[in-house]
């Protein structure tokens, strides 16, 4: 079973977790450590904004990606990561950008990672990557099929995309639902299942 390497789990300091926290840094996750008692504890690192597009950071602003980011970090989630939803939402439509939630949204969105999360953990294998989180309404006006009242626009909703297929995706999120863990949305696409939190149980 594959198992991402988390900023909030205690890891042995093998040779193996040090080349891990070397792929990490290349990925824009470049974490500190500390040694206690024979152990390493991975701590919650700045986000690497070189890796992020530098037009869309100096529109956003380095402080609040970086808040945004601490924020997701604190959320202690361990199949997605603070840089997947970060990059998720540095994405154009043409020359419109998309852009991060306002900070009154950033808790809304707690509920729908910690869902991911769960189905993560059902699949066994960790989040391949964020295609869509929040939505601002302009950017959200130009995707193909979106609606006008999108729970992307509310920040209660991910488009995700794992090694698995959509198909197992949905069902996996489906029977996460079912033990009660949230109420919401469970679209099955083509290339990504879409999860929401919107309150009520719905599939399509």
């Amino acid at each position: 079973m594959n198992t991402p390497d988390t900023e909030s789990r205690i890891i042995l300091p093998t040779r193996r977790n040090f080349l891990a926290a070397s792929s990490a840094a290349v990925a824009g996750m470049v974490a500190t450590t500390q040694v206690s008692h024979g152990f390493l504890f991975r701590q919650s690192p700045p986000m690497n904004l070189a890796a992020l597009p530098s037009s869309w950071v100096k529109l956003e602003g380095e402080k609040k990606i970086q808040s945004y980011a601490k924020f997701l970090s604190s959320l202690r989630l361990k199949y997605v990561t603070p840089f997947q939803m970060i990059k998720a939402h540095a994405r154009t439509k043409g020359s419109l950008w998309n852009s991060l939630p306002p900070k009154s949204m950033w808790r809304s969105m707690a509920g729908t990672l910690k869902a991911a999360d769960r189905v993560a953990a059902t699949l066994g294998q960790p989040v391949k990557n964020v295609a869509s989180a929040y939505r601002s309404p302009a950017y959200n006006s130009r995707c193909p099929g979106a609606k006008a009242r999108s729970w992307h626009l509310q920040n209660f909703a991910l488009d995700l995309q794992f090694k698995a297929s959509p198909s197992s995706v949905a069902s996996a999120a489906r029977h996460i639902r079912s033990e009660g863990l949230f109420k919401g949305g469970i679209g099955r696409y083509s290339t990504f299942v879409h999860i929401d939190t919107r309150g009520h149980n719905v599939d399509w």
